[in-house]
């Protein structure tokens, strides 16, 4: 069945109705997943077998019937140990409908349909008697509920009940305990995520608004690949606290609870940030341990863990402060049945703890991601912007500013210009703009618009033509590098409101290309094939099926400074979109090839923009500097690259005989990038599987 969907165009700004199957959203959950990642996590499977063969072998040595009950069974792979480990009998619950019937299939596959029973139900619905989906308690718990920060899924409510309705008292549990560690840090880099430091223009110190000071922030975790952040960006000033730990053997309570941890500070400075992770104890003793802990922590880390669907936590506080060596601190974890929050304090746990997660109430948070924060703070990028203004800049300029949420038109005002203006694609962002120019008296010299590119009129500029249009461009729905195009759209709305001769900035868009080899990322879109002995190619199909669903394959945006790769061809510039002009009405083809000149794995290829910001000034939004010799990669963190995965990895031998040919097209009706990528003149498909 077909249905026609409305989408906001994050290029075109357009609404579209795009038509398309019910299945649609499915197909897209399988494809986007981390089920290709859960499979390849070689740490987490053998843990998990481990835990699962050291429960049933107590449950037999007790003379009981093993009866398991996998609660997110995803493919099946734990009930499948289960099976092989002795279990008598395994219930595998799967709340999502694809991913249930797959089990099934996998299940059929591997020969274990008569003991293994597949429950397409969330946990809580489940029910036990002669009539009910399970004909009796299970007395082996397992389960994979778990995210970034433990209990984000919704772990706590599922073993609430579990521990009520589905398992026998003394139930085994694998895993049997999860433990959550913290620590307590200074870093210049992760608290420029959260808080506007004061900005130097002109002579003059632009402050933030005293309220985004006092806000706490973003509630949501700011979850990262930790291992990616050097111990160089921050300065421990306490110990690793153990704060609580869940026995998952017990009855497991989803009331909102608070922890605490007494320390000393052993560095003074200034407390900022909180590092945390969790470990997983798979047996009761707590010998078979899946570790969370950034690779940092390894005495050796080649030995680390790569994974992508658990990774590190990083909590800021709600406000900095001063502290000193040898002061006693107390810091406090509190949970709901989903987040985690934190506080720091002098004194004992009070028992008055917040009990809910404080909301951001300066709305910055809410407008700008913390990569948006971090882009702000860029002493480095600022100054380019400035160096650029100050270029295009006259005493008589009338200016015109299209980005969400940019400081560009205060900069312009501050750098002489007669007369700003800004468009505002969003009233909460407008509001934002507002508190900075309230908290520098600056509410008359820069006027905020709210209305639409081909709304605006030269009524709303005082009656004169724009000398100056000028954005980051930077819009809060852009996902992919061309989504920022939107500024071309907004250019062209406005061609009528352009003096002759206008200047425009950035002045032009060049995407770039570049053949790498990831060093983990493509485990994410790897074949899964078998894993631990058990055939799950079932999902390689479904994934298949799900990248054909559509007449061609996808980019991703991924923040590739967490994922690092080596480039196996020279960066290369594949498409100009020259904003001097109107977006034509033609599409924009640009097809060619790049000789793979190093040796290694072609797992895809990463695109991303620079902006010609003038004739002589450029910003990037993917590499910040040359690729080394060894082909080593430095990405601009603020901004998400853009990753199309080949199907099979291409071997080159750095000879530069093989190469990446692309055929691209821009479609200025519908904003998006059409590409098309083969190996020239031949390649080797090597199907990549962990196991």
């Amino acid at each position: 069945m077909k249905t026609f969907c409305g989408r906001a165009n994050p290029t075109t700004g357009a609404l579209d109705w795009i038509e398309e199957s019910e299945e649609y959203d499915y197909h897209q959950e399988i494809a986007r997943s981390c089920y290709a990642d859960m499979l390849h996590d070689r740490d987490r499977n053998e843990k998990y077998y481990q835990g699962i063969r050291a429960a049933v072998g107590r449950v037999k040595a007790r003379g009981e019937r093993v009866v398991v009950l996998d609660i997110g069974t995803g493919t099946g792979l734990l009930s499948m140990m289960a099976i092989t480990a002795g279990a008598d009998y395994c219930y595998a619950i799967e709340v999502f409908k694809p991913m249930a019937e797959a089990a099934d299939c996998i299940v059929k596959k591997n020969g274990f349909s008569d003991k293994i029973k597949v429950i397409n139900k969330h946990s809580t619905k489940v029910t036990v008697g002669p009539d009910g989906d399970m004909q009796e308690r299970a007395n082996i718990l397992v389960t994979e509920l778990f995210d970034t920060e433990l209990i984000g899924e919704g772990a706590l409510p599922s073993y609430e009940h579990a521990h009520l309705h589905l398992v026998q008292d003394a139930c085994e549990a694998v895993p049997h305990r999860a433990t959550v560690y913290a620590q307590l840090v200074e870093s210049e880099q992760l608290w420029s995520w959260t808080q506007m430091g004061p900005v130097q223009v002109e002579g003059r110190t632009l402050l933030p608004p005293a309220q985004l000071g006092q806000c706490a922030g973003a509630p949501s975790v700011c979850d990262i690949q930790l291992s990616q952040v050097s111990p160089g960006a921050f300065t421990r000033l306490g110990p690793l606290c153990t704060m609580f730990s869940v026995d998952f053997s017990r009855r497991v309570s989803s009331a909102p609870q608070s922890h605490s941890c007494r320390f000393v500070v052993h560095t003074s400075g200034r407390a900022q940030v909180i590092l945390s992770w969790w470990d997983l104890d798979m047996d009761p003793s707590g010998t078979i341990v899946c570790s969370m802990a950034p690779s940092w922590t390894y005495s050796d880390p080649r030995s680390y863990p790569w994974r992508d669907h658990w990774m590190q936590s990083v909590y800021f506080l709600p406000a900095e402060r001063n502290v000193c060596e040898g002061e006693e601190l107390t810091l406090t974890v509190s949970h709901d049945d989903y987040s985690l929050w934190y506080n720091l304090s002098d004194g004992q746990q009070t028992g008055e703890e917040e009990t809910s997660c404080q909301p951001c109430i300066c709305q910055a948070h809410l407008v700008w991601t913390r990569t948006r924060f971090g882009e702000l703070n860029d002493r480095q990028r600022r100054a380019t912007y400035l160096r650029a203004l100050r270029g295009i800049l006259q005493p008589d300029s009338v200016c015109l500013a299209v980005s969400d949420g940019s400081l560009l038109p205060i900069f312009a005002h501050l750098l002489g210009a007669q007369k700003v203006f800004s468009l505002e694609n969003s009233g909460m962002s407008k509001r934002v703009i507002e508190q900075f120019l309230d908290a520098n008296s600056l509410q008359n010299k820069v006027r905020l618009l709210d209305v639409r590119p081909e709304q605006l009129s030269t009524a709303h500029l005082d009656g004169q033509q724009i000398s100056v249009l000028m954005g980051e461009p930077y819009f809060s729905t852009s996902l992919l590098p061309w989504h920022c195009l939107f500024f071309w759209y907004c250019r062209t709305a406005l061609n009528r409101l352009l003096c002759p001769g206008a200047s425009v900035m950035p002045a032009s868009a060049t995407l770039h290309l570049l053949g790498v080899e990831f060093k983990d990322l493509w485990r994410i879109r790897a074949p899964c094939g078998t894993c631990e002995g058990f055939d799950v190619s079932v999902m390689d199909e479904m994934v298949q099926n799900s990248l054909d669903f559509r007449e061609s394959r996808e980019a991703e945006p991924h923040p590739l400074w967490e994922y690092p790769c080596r480039a196996l061809t020279k960066p290369h510039p594949v498409m100009t979109f020259d904003f001097q002009q109107c977006v034509p009405e033609q599409p924009i083809i640009s097809e060619g090839s790049v000789p793979l000149t190093r040796r290694g794995r072609c797992h895809g290829v990463v695109l991303w923009m620079e902006y010609n910001l003038t004739d002589d000034i450029t910003v990037s939004m993917g590499l910040t500097q040359p690729v080394s010799e060894e082909g080593e990669c430095v990405w601009c963190p603020h901004r998400k690259q853009g990753v199309y995965f080949f199907r099979d990895m291409w071997e080159s031998s750095g000879d530069g005989q093989a190469a990446v040919s692309y055929s691209l097209t821009f479609d200025p009706s519908i904003g998006d990038i059409k590409m098309d990528f083969s190996a020239s003149p031949s390649r080797v498909a090597v199907m990549e599987t962990v196991h």
